[in-house]
């Protein structure tokens, strides 16, 4: 006959460990971490548990050392097993500092961080030179990715995959900060060439979205000024009202307003030009490459 008090106190260690992962979530929340990241967070969390087999305060550094190893054992990319180890390590810092003598009282168990200097997976690109492509060859891309836009069978949307691409090039900003741009966040009256302001830019140390301000230089002014005059309006007319994205999609939402491109979109978009213009780099040439040549000056409205 099973012991009710024993069952009764399996229960509240249980709930214990989901009180702890609530709090990282919560304070994850407080910190301004994307509810994408929040999710992950979470699932990385309730894997390391199942692979456990007991209470998360009773982890080791052994313990680690041999999910680690499973993860890399079933082919995950270096980056997937980097961002979740780190996952694990800010989750033991959290409740180490947070929650050690309560965990303690509860459990008996002194919380130790399991992910050390032994076992911390190193960075993706630790260790390996990456040599991005020449002026002349990021010049040949874009050349050969205009002239093709012009003759393109849909231009409105090829048209806007090259400005965004321009902007990787000329701005330095990132597929998702590209995406996430409004029209509103285009301000042509800030400087001497206008600024644009990237709301959900990349976060330092796993935080959240760090905004900034990007000056409309190396031709940027025009570009944008070009977009909204004469491309944008062609996706729909609604360039005012809040949360209008600068860079649609062609599909419409329910309302009828189009939504915004896909990163993934994008993704191919590259790709494709890098395929067909730029062969050698098929394959292996990242949105950051793309920002190693200095754009020829916009002239009479043109975009190069």
């Amino acid at each position: 006959m099973s012991d009710p008090d024993a069952g009764l106190a399996t229960g509240r260690l249980r709930a214990l460990e989901g009180e702890l992962v609530d709090r990282f979530v919560l304070a994850g929340m407080g910190a301004g971490f994307t509810d994408g990241s929040l999710a992950d967070d979470r699932t990385t969390l309730i894997q390391f548990a199942a692979f456990l087999g007991r209470g998360l305060w009773a982890v080791q550094p052994t313990d680690a050392d041999a999910w680690l190893a499973d993860l890399r054992g079933q082919g995950l990319a270096r980056s997937t097993v980097y961002d979740r180890a780190n996952t694990l390590a800010r989750f033991y810092t959290f409740v180490i500092t947070r929650y050690q003598q309560e965990v303690q009282a509860r459990t008996g168990w002194t919380v130790v961080q399991p992910v050390d200097e032994f076992n911390r997976p190193r960075r993706p690109h630790d260790g390996r030179v990456r040599v991005p492509p020449t002026i002349e060859e990021v010049t040949c891309l874009f050349d050969g990715w205009r002239d093709q836009t012009v003759q393109a069978r849909k231009y409105v949307p090829a048209v806007r995959n090259y400005v965004m691409a321009s902007l990787w090039r000329r701005a330095g900003l990132r597929i998702n900060e590209s995406v996430m741009l409004d029209v509103a966040d285009w301000h042509p009256d800030l400087g001497g060439f206008g600024k644009l302001h990237v709301r959900f830019g990349k976060g330092s140390m796993g935080r959240g979205p760090k905004a900034r301000l990007v000056p409309g230089i190396d031709g940027v002014d025009v570009l944008l000024g070009w977009w909204l005059a004469q491309i944008r309006p062609r996706f729909d007319d609604d360039l005012h009202t809040p949360g209008v994205p600068m860079f649609p999609s062609e599909r419409r939402m329910p309302d009828g307003r189009p939504g915004r491109v896909s990163a993934s979109r994008l993704r191919a978009a590259l790709a494709q030009a890098v395929t067909a213009h730029l062969p050698l780099w098929a394959g292996r040439l990242t949105r950051t490459a793309c920002g190693t040549s200095a754009p020829r000056p916009c002239t009479n409205g043109a975009w190069t």
